[in-house]
């Protein structure tokens, strides 16, 4: 089989495209911008293409362009695309992209997905995917890939594309922005400091959060910010919180402070079964980097 990756060139297509080739497909690249594209190729020593070119030798498509440029990618591949061509999008966002690819590619089939990780993974076990099919045909590929990947160790979730943003709001949105906030926080305090002897284990996980976050791509990080539905609400709501709770400390009502956080306690320990192990599970994260 054969695989073109739109956007091979850039790091999760890199990813992609490695992963495939390990296993054992033919994978032929596209890419924006020259230069890095002819590095990939080179890096790879994979086959390097136009858009369209790519398209019109593969088997099947997988889409990892920028969500700003992914509806004008798939209206130029629409041409192209062969009858039962499969086309795979990785964006972050699926609701969006999802209804662009029904809406220009009558011919193909389609599916939205999204590996919940970074070009920085050293392969699929352990890792998470979701798979968000609309019909009876999108949901019998998605059980195909599902098998393909768990058989490989990773996780696989499918959920409909406005499931799967509605928990990105909080799973990317929410968490990408408290690490936003707390980086600028920290620096324009000036108490950015490294743990050194005198660090806690909560702040290096605070720290490792903040860089981790701070040293990937500002355009990605936007890109979900400023595309996931309802994220607003969610951080507008992050906002209230830290009001409240500011108010409680600058108040000094320590009696307030205490029955809140056990009422927090109480409401994590029925929701989450493996709550108790947080703090063990912590130090393990911490000896691990």
């Amino acid at each position: 089989m054969r695989i073109a990756i739109i956007g091979g060139s850039g790091k999760m297509g890199r990813w992609f495209a490695d992963f495939l080739l390990k296993d054992g497909k033919e994978v032929v690249i596209s890419g924006r911008n020259e230069s890095k594209l002819l590095e990939a190729k080179q890096q790879l020593g994979v086959e390097a293409a136009s858009n369209m070119e790519a398209v019109k030798i593969a088997d099947a498509v997988l889409l990892s362009v920028p969500i700003e440029s992914f509806a004008e990618v798939v209206k130029e591949i629409s041409p192209h695309i062969k009858p039962k061509q499969v086309v795979v999008d990785i964006t972050s966002i699926k609701v969006s992209p999802v209804a662009t690819m029904h809406e220009y590619l009558k011919t193909g089939l389609v599916l939205g997905a999204h590996p919940l990780f970074g070009p920085g993974a050293r392969g699929v076990a352990n890792q998470n995917f979701v798979l968000t099919p609309t019909n009876d045909q999108e949901s019998a590929l998605a059980q195909k890939i599902r098998e393909y990947l768990e058989t490989r160790g990773a996780k696989v979730s499918l959920m409909t594309p406005q499931e799967h943003d509605e928990k990105m709001a909080v799973v990317l949105g929410l968490s990408h922005f408290i690490a936003i906030v707390s980086a600028d926080t920290l620096l324009d305090s000036d108490k950015l400091k490294p743990p050194g002897e005198i660090g806690g284990i909560t702040y290096k996980v605070l720290l490792t959060l903040v860089e981790s976050v701070i040293s990937e791509d500002p355009e990605l990080y936007a890109s979900i910010q400023m595309n996931l539905p309802d994220i607003t609400e969610i951080e507008e709501l992050f906002h209230q919180k830290v009001k409240e709770w500011v108010a409680l400390v600058k108040n000094k009502d320590r009696q307030k402070f205490i029955r809140q956080m056990n009422a927090l306690k109480d409401r994590l320990a029925k929701s989450d079964p493996d709550f108790g192990k947080a703090y063990e599970n912590m130090y393990r994260l911490v000896a691990g980097l």
